[in-house]
């Protein structure tokens, strides 16, 4: 339009004008000391104070573009508003500068959830996604959409195109008033003005984004008619289809530099599968036909070999003399190796999950998918047979809050718990973590309670970003869903049972409270020693029981896990001994077998520091076992030795626990062995508690059993004094 114009003016005045150029919100040319401007721009003073800052800051510029002026460092931005927020600007001259404005990204952008709640609140871990996205037009405020190269490639151009034409508003009305020395200065006038302009040509091609390929055909067409066009380029084609120009976005591509390819042919350069396709383009160039988006693919060389074929789509332009005649054609081309081979990538994997969701077959789950901003974006036939609602009723709709929700959704949850944990689960695989067999019920449309279990995967796009979520449901077979039953009826049974067990620990305190009474009562009636004695070995087994209860009331028996602790008083080895074989005499009259104690020297009086009430609680629970796998008739004899060590700061104390018979089953023993319980007899458990008890005290449990008689051995160290309870 231009070339035709008799005024560069035009394009503000025509149409198309520059704003026809790129994508712009407002367009004005600075031209001398004028100003014209096209739709939202900033005033004239404005405009003129941004050409004095252009002046200052990037005075060497003739193009430059910025979608931040406050971020470009322009003292003016705020003045703007966030109607201009992005600039791109073409300089024809010292004073003449083409301008182009973008405003804010909002405008541009449409947001599909608009009809947000205005009381919906963001909670400090997760934002909603309506609020996410006001947030998101917050930050971007002062920012615009940024410029393309390509759009930056069609505003460098434009000075080539205008700047003689700004220069021709003052023309010379003639020569027949000018001398020869005039008329040389004009010449080299020109010649310095089309040199300027070819370089800066020569040099915007070198350097643009796009791939530029320029093939010489030697005015071949010069001598053809039109009739024999096609046929006379295909004749002479062999001469003609030499490259003429490469540039450099090639050289980076293919490996070749220029020396090496200006003077080959153009099909010596392209895959061998592309040469019907370029010889097409060609032969059509040729014919002043210029085809559009051609896609072929090119040799690549040296240090790019094993990257492939470059995968090119390219616009063919013919170039011609004064008379019309094809003298040259260029190939100008957008490299779309990557973008293939990323949508190679999405394709396979976009493809396949379709083809496994679509496909009807009956072993594929219900799955239903959703986008970045949590709108059902997927809905399998399986899902539509397990729910009861269609595709068409559920796609394009919020997952959360509309097809699943506690209140009005198409697929009713069972209470706001549900609500929740379906929305962190959705939260959770669209920030890369992805949940397994989460427990997920709801109500389909027909009212039926189903029970499933939903594992979410983040869905990623071709630049390895997670942009969606799959959501696969396994529903529970009959087996399953009776399992279930079976399960939670058994909860309930033990639910009950520990209920009976709570009352009942806790009824036994008030006879436990009444014995104590009785022996208090008793022992202030004037008792002996020896009939002192007796009271206090029912005052140790009460402590005994006290403790017991006081470890089932806090749970230490668990599982593969034992959390008992120990006490350090002050003890005498006679009373936990006398304690203990105490509760089992009932036990040796039924079985009519007697206790014989046998004690090293000095050990009646002894008294040490440690667990008494523990140790008390070892040794009826061994002396229990004992009685029970002795014969009939027969006896149980126990030997103590307390040594003091050579630190002399504690005693190694020694328990020997000796029963006839065949001994103790292996299958109970084996419990004395290991360090957990796992569906063990009374005996067993009580075993693997004593062992417990004594690796805390230092010591441990042994049983050796001998052809008629076998024997428990127990050892634990024990403090002599206060100051060694630390040590």
């Amino acid at each position: 339009m231009l070339f035709h114009e008799a005024s560069p003016l035009s394009i503000i005045s025509g149409s198309p004008n520059i704003m026809d150029l790129v994508k712009c919100h407002g367009a004005a040319l600075l031209h001398g000391d004028r100003v014209w401007r096209l739709c939202i721009t900033p005033t004239e003073p404005q405009i003129r104070d941004i050409s004095s800052w252009l002046s200052e800051v990037h005075m060497d510029s003739t193009g430059l573009s910025t979608d931040s002026l406050v971020d470009a460092g322009y003292r003016g931005a705020a003045s703007l508003g966030d109607k201009i927020c992005g600039m791109a600007m073409a300089k024809i001259g010292p004073n003449d500068i083409v301008f182009w404005f973008r405003s804010h990204t909002a405008a541009d952008i449409k947001w599909g959830s608009a009809k947000h709640n205005p009381s919906d609140q963001d909670d400090s871990r997760r934002m909603h996604p309506r609020l996410t996205f006001m947030a998101f037009l917050e930050v971007v405020k002062m920012k615009s959409m940024p410029w393309n190269d390509y759009e930056m490639d069609a505003i460098c151009s434009l000075p080539l195109i205008l700047r003689d034409r700004m220069n021709g508003d003052a023309k010379p009305t003639g020569a027949a008033g000018l001398d020869n020395l005039q008329i040389d200065d004009i010449k080299l006038d020109c010649l310095d003005k089309l040199h300027m302009v070819t370089s800066e040509m020569v040099h915007m091609v070198e350097a643009t984004s796009p791939l530029i390929l320029a093939l010489d055909v030697n005015g071949l067409l010069n001598e053809r008619n039109q009739n024999n066009a096609i046929k006379s380029a295909k004749d002479s084609f062999d001469a003609n289809g030499l490259v003429s120009g490469w540039n450099l976005k090639l050289v980076e591509l293919t490996g070749l530099i220029v020396e090496e390819t200006v003077g080959r042919h153009i099909l010596t350069l392209v895959e061998q599968s592309s040469l019907p396709v370029v010889q097409k383009m060609l032969y059509l160039a040729l014919d002043g036909k210029e085809e559009k988006e051609v896609r072929f693919e090119m040799k690549t060389h040296s240090s790019r070999a094993d990257d492939g074929p470059v995968i090119l789509v390219a616009n063919a332009c013919s170039t011609n003399d004064s008379y019309g005649h094809v003298i040259g054609v260029c190939f100008v081309a957008q490299d779309m190796t990557v973008h293939k081979l990323a949508m190679d990538k999405f394709t396979r994997v976009d493809g396949d999950n379709k083809a496994i969701i679509h496909n009807p077959n009956p072993l594929i789950p219900p799955i239903f998918g959703a986008d970045q901003f949590g709108w059902c974006s997927e809905w399998n036939a399986a899902m539509t047979k397990l729910t009861g609602f269609h595709r068409d009723e559920v796609m394009d709709k919020m997952i959360v809050g509309e097809v699943f929700d506690s209140s009005n959704g198409s697929c009713l949850l069972k209470n706001h718990e549900s609500f929740v944990r379906l929305r962190v689960i959705i939260s959770s695989a669209l920030s890369g973590k992805q949940t397994d067999k989460a427990t997920f019920g709801f109500y389909n449309r027909n009212g039926m309670d189903i029970e499933c279990i939903l594992s979410a995967y983040g869905k990623e796009n071709t630049n390895a970003v997670i942009d969606g979520v799959f959501c696969y449901i396994q529903v529970h077979s009959q087996e399953l869903q009776h399992a279930l039953h079976v399960k939670q009826a058994s909860e309930q049974t033990t639910l009950r049972k520990m209920k009976a067990f709570s009352y009942t620990r806790y009824a036994i305190n008030n006879p436990l409270s009444g014995l104590l009474y009785s022996r208090e009562a008793l022992k202030s009636t004037g008792l002996n020693e020896e009939q002192m004695r007796h009271p206090n070995v029912a005052d140790h087994c009460h402590h005994q029981l006290d403790k017991i209860l006081a470890d089932i009331d806090h749970d230490n028996i668990t599982d593969e896990l034992f959390c008992f602790e120990l006490e350090m008083v002050e003890f005498v080895l006679q009373d936990v001994v006398q304690g203990a074989i105490s509760q089992v005499v009932t036990a040796c009259r039924d079985k009519d077998i007697g206790v014989l104690l046998n004690q090293s020297e000095g050990f009646t009086k002894e008294k040490v520091y440690g667990d008494g009430i523990r140790l008390q609680q070892i040794l009826s629970d061994i002396l229990f076992v004992s009685v029970k796998f002795s014969t009939v008739g027969g006896c149980v004899e126990i030997s103590c030795n307390l040594t003091k060590n050579s630190i002399g700061k504690s005693f190694d104390l020694e328990l020997r626990i000796k029963h006839k018979g065949l001994g103790v089953p292996g299958e109970i023993l084996l419990g004395t062995c290991k360090d957990g319980i796992k569906d063990m007899s009374g005996e067993a458990l009580s075993l693997v508690i004593s062992r417990y008890f004594l690796k805390l005290m230092n010591g441990d449990i042994r049983y050796v059993r001998k052809a008629s008689t076998s024997t428990f051995i127990l050892t634990a160290e024990l403090a002599s004094s206060p100051a060694a309870i630390g040590q």
